[in-house]
């Protein structure tokens, strides 16, 4: 006989509406495109930040709620040249945050990140005593009695 557990998402509410991030963290936030995605006892959460200087990523988790800050400076352009100027400007620069809600089970003590070609990895693996587990039955030997 095999035992059924139900699957639980640990990251329920994970997406808050961008404007409550953007009061959280103050000030004027851009978006942050992420994916997520479960192998095994990780979850592994990669989030885009293109262009962005790796010391100034803050991650924090306070609680159940992880939260990531970075920010990209912009670029200035020496106007007082001639034929010197933006011709087009379409980067978005500034504050980034994101906040995702960290369901029960999950190991924060144990999130590790990771930042390479412009992509910010977490990894958050699901805590011990959230895994499925198999428990014994244990039997006391039978007695028996022999009467004459």
């Amino acid at each position: 006989m095999s035992a059924t557990y139900a699957v639980t998402n640990p990251f329920r509410e994970m997406d808050r509406l961008f404007n409550q991030v953007s009061r959280a963290v103050g000030g004027d936030t851009h978006a942050m495109p992420m994916d997520l995605y479960r192998k095994d006892d990780v979850f592994t959460l990669k989030i885009d930040l293109p262009g962005v200087d790796p010391a100034s990523i803050d991650i924090d988790v306070d609680d159940r709620t992880l939260t990531v800050r970075a920010e990209r400076a912009a670029e200035t352009v020496d106007t007082s040249v001639e034929n010197n100027g933006w011709v087009s400007r379409e980067r978005s620069y500034g504050t980034y945050a994101r906040q995702i809600s960290l369901g029960r089970g999950l190991d924060t003590a144990r999130i590790e990140a990771t930042y390479v070609d412009g992509v910010l990895t977490l990894t958050i693996p699901v805590a011990e005593e959230a895994k499925p587990r198999k428990i014994s039955v244990a039997t006391s030997p039978s007695t028996t009695v022999i009467s004459q």
